[in-house]
C-alpha cells in the first residue's frame, strides 16, 4: 500500500486534479504524505475539510500534510494556522510537477516555504495535463476549461478558481485522444464555466467547435459526453452537434438554481425562466431521445413559497429527469450571505420537496424505457449508464451465458440491451445476443 495519500472534496473538476496531483507526485518520488485537495463551495465544505486534515495527522502523526484546493485558496492563512498542516499550496501551484519536487525535497515545514498561494486573479492561462485516465474502466474526464468569469450572488468559486482560461483545442485533441487508444469508450469533457470555452483563445473557438473537432479528429472515440453547461450561453455550433453527432451523447446536465425570475435576478444569473424552458424545448425537438439534469438551489435569500413554487413546477416544465438540489447554505465572503435568510427548517423542507419531485420525474422517466433497445457503458459486471445517462443494471445469468468474456473485465465496455423494467432507481435490462 502507498504512503502517499490524496484526499479529495468537492467537484468532478477537483477530483480529476487529484489525479493530476497523483502523477506529479509519484514521478517526484514524495511519499509520506497526506495531501488535501478542499472545496470552498460551503462553510460546511471547509468545516469537513478541516476535521479531515485532524483525523489524517490523528491517523498519521509522522506525515507531511499538504493542503490546498478552493479552500486553501481562498483563505489560505486559516489552513496554515492548524498545527496539523505542513505545506499550504494554492490552486495554480497544485498542477505544476515543480511543487512536488520541492515537497519532496523539504524534510518539514521549515524546509520549504509553509505556504504557496499566487494570486489567482493574475492565473491567464490553463494547461491540459495527460493522465491516463480518471473515473475507473468506464470513462475518462478531460478537463477543457478552469475558473469563471461570472459573479453568482451565492458563489464564493470565482475567488478560488480565478478568471475563465481554456485548454487550446489540439491539446484537449491529443488527450482525447490518448484515453481512447487507452481504451475508454466515453470520454467526458469539464471544467468550472464549460460554455466560456474558447473566449480567450485566438480566433472564434468555441465549446460547440471543440465538440466538433473531437468527434472529428477522434473517430475511434464511441462516446462523448458534457458535464454540466449552462444554457443561455450554448452557441449554435453546440446545439447543432447536439442534434447532429450520434456519438455526443443525449445527456445535458444544466446550471438552472431557480425557476424564479425574481430569485434568478437576486442571484445575479445571466438567464430567466423562459429561457431555461425554451432551451430544454428547442433541445427535445432537434434530439428527441435527450435527457435533462439540473442543479437547483432549495432556500435562497427572500425565496417565499410562491418562489419556490416555479422551481417546482419547472422541473415538468423543462422535463428535467435528474435533479442536484442543494439546500442554501450562505457562505461568508459572498452578497446571498448579507441578505435576509430563509429559516433552517423551510429550507429543509423545500429541498426535500424538491426532491420528491426529482424521484417523481425519475420514476417517470424510467417507466417509459421499458422494451427499449439500449447501448449500456458498463462500471462493472452488474451495472452502467445508458447513452442518456440513466443508471442501469443487468440481468447477470444471461450476461454470463451470452458474454462470458465480459464478466471477468466488463467495466469500460459497451453492451447492447433491452429493457425489461426498473427497480424504482434504475432500469433494468438484459444483454441480447
Amino acid at each position: 500500500m502507498s504512503d502517499l495519500e490524496l484526499i479529495t472534496f468537492g467537484c468532478r473538476l477537483n477530483a480529476y486534479e487529484t489525479e493530476v496531483m497523483r502523477a506529479h507526485a509519484d514521478a517526484a518520488g514524495l511519499s509520506d504524505t497526506v495531501i488535501v485537495n478542499t472545496c470552498a463551495v460551503t462553510g460546511e465544505a471547509v468545516r469537513q475539510a478541516r476535521q479531515a486534515i485532524r483525523k489524517a495527522r490523528r491517523a498519521r502523526p509522522g506525515a507531511k500534510i499538504v493542503v490546498t484546493g478552493c479552500a486553501a485558496q481562498i483563505d489560505p492563512q486559516q489552513f496554515a494556522g492548524m498545527d496539523e498542516v505542513d505545506h499550504v499550496v494554492g490552486n495554480q501551484e497544485k498542477l505544476e510537477a515543480a511543487t512536488f519536487r520541492a515537497l519532496k525535497g523539504a524534510l518539514g515545514p521549515d524546509d520549504t516555504e509553509k505556504v504557496a498561494v499566487n494570486d489567482i486573479m493574475s492565473v491567464t492561462e490553463t494547461a491540459g495535463h495527460l493522465i491516463e485516465g480518471f473515473g475507473g474502466r468506464a470513462r475518462a474526464y478531460v478537463q477543457i476549461q478552469n475558473g469563471c468569469d461570472h459573479r453568482c450572488t451565492f458563489c464564493i468559486i470565482p475567488f478560488g478558481r480565478g478568471p475563465s482560461r481554456s485548454v487550446p483545442a489540439g491539446e484537449v485533441v491529443a488527450q482525447v485522444r490518448r484515453l481512447a487508444e487507452n481504451g475508454y469508450a466515453e470520454i467526458v469533457l469539464t471544467g468550472v464555466d464549460m460554455t466560456a470555452y474558447g473566449k480567450d483563445l485566438p480566433g472564434a473557438m468555441t465549446l460547440g467547435k471543440l465538440v466538433r473537432t473531437v468527434l472529428k479528429l477522434v473517430p475511434e472515440l464511441p462516446r462523448l459526453r458534457l458535464s454540466s453547461i449552462d444554457s443561455v450561453e450554448a452557441d449554435a455550433d453546440l446545439i447543432a452537434a447536439i442534434a447532429e453527432e450520434e456519438r455526443l451523447m443525449p445527456h445535458l446536465h444544466l446550471s438552472l438554481q431557480a425557476g424564479d425570475d425574481m430569485t434568478l435576478k437576486r442571484m445575479k444569473r445571466r438567464h430567466a425562466r423562459a429561457d431555461s424552458v425554451s432551451f430544454c424545448d428547442a433541445m427535445r425537438r432537434v434530439r428527441p431521445d435527450i435527457v435533462f439534469g439540473a442543479d437547483i438551489i432549495a432556500g435562497f435569500p427572500t425565496e417565499t413559497d410562491g418562489m419556490f413554487q416555479n422551481s417546482v413546477s419547472l422541473v415538468d416544465d423543462c422535463g428535467l429527469t435528474f435533479l442536484h438540489v442543494f439546500p442554501f447554505s450562505p457562505r461568508e465572503g459572498t452578497p446571498a450571505a448579507r441578505m435576509p435568510q430563509v429559516h433552517g427548517a423551510v429550507i429543509a423542507e423545500r429541498a426535500r420537496a424538491l426532491r420528491d419531485k426529482g424521484a417523481a420525474a425519475l420514476k417517470a422517466h424510467l417507466g417509459r424505457a421499458k422494451g427499449r433497445r439500449i447501448q449500456v457503458l458498463l462500471e462493472d459486471e452488474t451495472q452502467g449508464r445508458s447513452a442518456d445517462f440513466t443508471p442501469v443494471r443487468l440481468d447477470t445469468a444471461p450476461l454470463e451465458t451470452l458474454h462470458p468474456d465480459l464478466c471477468a473485465a466488463s467495466a469500460g465496455a459497451l453492451l447492447d440491451c433491452t429493457v425489461s423494467g426498473d427497480d424504482g432507481a434504475a432500469l433494468l435490462a438484459e444483454a441480447l445476443r
